[in-house]
């Protein structure tokens, strides 16, 4: 690396943590650290402790001076404004915030793309991953929240709001559905992420008496279930191929919207491939149209967690 190069920054916000790297021109993540997101209870601390981490990683890549300029994908990021309004996944989400201009006055003017987390986890796969030369696939993140990044000939599908691709929220239980944190009841991700998974372990344990390791722990998480099914246990494997199959039907709807090659699972509960993969591939085929019937792939990100991200992140700052 030439001391003169220019660098660019990718932050990836989520609703738990926020990853943050400085990239050079090839994709390779020359410093990065990670924040607590889930501790700012308004957006203006959030902004410094995310400056001040920032400050230090450019600093460690000795790259003072060679920013180009700082991408960031967030929940309900607007790529059009710059702002993150109605976020249910962040603790200062409800309020409408001009973060680009907050963050690039924090960071001395350098300037700031925003855009949605998924939005910029496809573009990290399109750039690096498992999407690399395609031009029609869709993105889903499964974590806190289940989002979504939908890309058509090859550019990010931004709608004339740019709040398209609010996959998650799609109703997928019609009748008395759980409540979702956006508001609205039966929504995907009230039953496909990380959250709404041990809500239905929690919902299972109480109706029934089916012996599971599960009943042992007090807050079950995802990660207690991916454990207890790696171990056997029934009722965790029952909880997978009931997610699975919610997501393999949804899917099957989103394919008759835009046709992709391949849908891609990114996320903390993508890394449960092997419990996930088999009936979410039943429930697509059996519910999508014989007119795409074995035609769309399901691939599971080949990059690191954090990396597509931040890279894809990053992505937004090379056209500053």
């Amino acid at each position: 690396m030439q001391e003169t190069e220019k660098l660019v920054v990718g932050v990836d916000a989520g609703g738990q943590t926020t990853k943050c790297g400085v990239v050079d021109a090839r994709g390779t993540i020359l410093a990065q650290t990670v924040i607590r997101t889930d501790n700012h209870p308004t957006a203006e601390p959030f902004i410094k402790d995310l400056a001040d981490a920032l400050k230090l990683i450019i600093a460690e890549a000795k790259a003072e001076g060679r920013i180009r300029g700082i991408g960031v994908g967030a929940p309900n990021g607007n790529y059009y404004t710059g702002t993150i309004e109605n976020a249910p996944n962040l603790a200062w989400g409800r309020e409408r915030v001009e973060f680009s201009k907050m963050l690039s006055k924090a960071m001395g003017g350098i300037p700031v793309s925003l855009t949605n987390d998924a939005n910029a986890a496809a573009v990290g796969e399109m750039t690096y991953g498992a999407a690399k030369g395609m031009k029609n696939f869709i993105m889903i993140t499964l974590g806190t929240g289940v989002g979504s990044g939908i890309v058509i000939d090859g550019k990010v599908l931004y709608g004339h709001d740019g709040f398209a691709g609010e996959l998650g929220h799609v109703n997928i239980i019609r009748n008395n559905g759980r409540l979702c944190g956006c508001g609205r009841a039966g929504c995907l991700e009230a039953y496909c992420s990380a959250i709404g998974i041990a809500r239905t372990a929690r919902e299972w344990l109480a109706a029934s008496d089916e012996p599971s390791r599960l009943r042992d722990i007090e807050n079950i998480t995802s990660k207690d279930i991916f454990e207890a099914a790696q171990e056997g246990d029934e009722l965790s494997l029952k909880l997978f191929d009931y997610t699975g199959t919610l997501l393999g039907r949804a899917f099957a709807d989103f394919i008759a919207f835009s046709a992709p090659e391949a849908i891609v699972l990114f996320g903390g509960l993508a890394r449960a491939r092997k419990f996930l993969e088999e009936p979410i591939r039943k429930a697509m085929d059996d519910s999508v149209l014989n007119l795409w019937k074995g035609k769309v792939k399901l691939v599971f990100s080949s990059l690191k967690e954090s990396d597509a991200a931040i890279l894809g992140a990053s992505a937004l700052a090379w056209e500053l």
